[in-house]
């Protein structure tokens, strides 16, 4: 580009203008390109991202008796009902049950070097095959009743899934047994990376295996454990379901009824939409401040 100019004595002169940098123009049409290529992804966050998380709330607003019946504002009668329903202090109880229970199994307990090896074989088997495999062991004629029988503790058999003061039990053993040999497994790739030194150091000034574990080892992998804590919360809390469904329906009666479950039964077997994402509201809501509780717990203090 040529430009005109005044010289000191008044008369003009031609300049040519610098080319535009040869790396100014690549980048900004990189980073254009950059900002081009990100909107499908935008765009399927959007969709199936936030879309249901906003669709969970403005569903639970509304009287929806079935996908095909009319639909009509309900505002607060869903939580009012939930509230008032025996059958979700049951759900909620029960699951508070099945987290206290996957709070423990995350911290490591006893045995857990030797558990990773034998019990890290049930992440490679399916959910219902799993299931079955409970089944056959829990059923009235099963397993564990023959071999209680077999040693002559016949007094103690039970239809363990059928028995409303066992099924619940039976359902966190399953979790219990699903996860913990994962759980187990990460623990272990993280300590294998904290320093020998550290707990050598420790035990030579006194400090034994299990002062060495919690006064050294767990300050160093301190946040590792809540991030394990935390999908190990939310396995419990959205996950469990399936286990509910698979081998109980949430029976006998509600003894079983697990929150996740009670927003697919209410869902797709009793028909009522509302209810169903109005739980699901309440669900979202304890999972938030859950996951922000062990946040607070395990965060590190330096």
């Amino acid at each position: 580009m040529t430009t005109l100019t005044t010289t000191p004595d008044g008369s003009a002169a031609r300049r040519s203008a610098p080319p535009p940098s040869p790396a100014s123009a690549p980048h900004g049409r990189r980073r254009q390109g950059g900002t081009v290529l990100a909107v499908p992804a935008l765009a399927w966050y959007l969709v199936f991202m936030v879309g249901p998380l906003l669709a969970i709330f403005v569903i639970a607003a509304l009287h929806w008796p079935g996908m095909l019946q009319p639909v009509s504002f309900a505002g607060l009668d869903n939580v009012r009902v939930v509230l008032d329903d025996p059958v979700f202090w049951d759900a909620v109880r029960n699951t508070a049950v099945q987290l206290a229970v996957a709070y423990y199994v995350a911290q490591r307990p006893p045995g857990h070097r030797v558990l990773r090896y034998l019990l890290f074989i049930p992440g490679l088997i399916s959910t219902p095959a799993k299931a079955m495999v409970f089944y056959a062991a829990l059923s009235p004629d099963g397993l564990l009743n023959g071999a209680l029988s077999g040693i002559g503790l016949g007094s103690l058999t039970d239809a363990w899934l059928a028995s409303p003061s066992t099924a619940l039990a039976c359902l966190i053993a399953l979790d219990v047994w699903s996860g913990i040999g994962f759980t187990a497994v990460l623990f272990a790739a993280r300590l294998g990376s904290v320093p020998d030194e550290l707990g050598e150091a420790a035990q030579l000034d006194g400090a034994g295996h299990w002062r060495t574990m919690w006064s050294v080892h767990f300050p160093v992998i301190r946040d590792y454990v809540g991030v394990v804590t935390m999908l190990q919360f939310l396995w419990t809390l959205f996950g469990s379901a399936q286990h509910v469904l698979l081998l109980t329906q949430g029976g006998p009666g509600t003894s079983s009824t697990t929150l996740s479950f009670l927003v697919y039964q209410k869902a797709f077997i009793a028909a009522d939409l509302g209810y169903s994402q109005t739980v699901g509201v309440l669900l979202f809501l304890a999972g938030l401040v859950g996951l922000l509780t062990i946040r607070r717990v395990f965060r590190q203090n330096y």
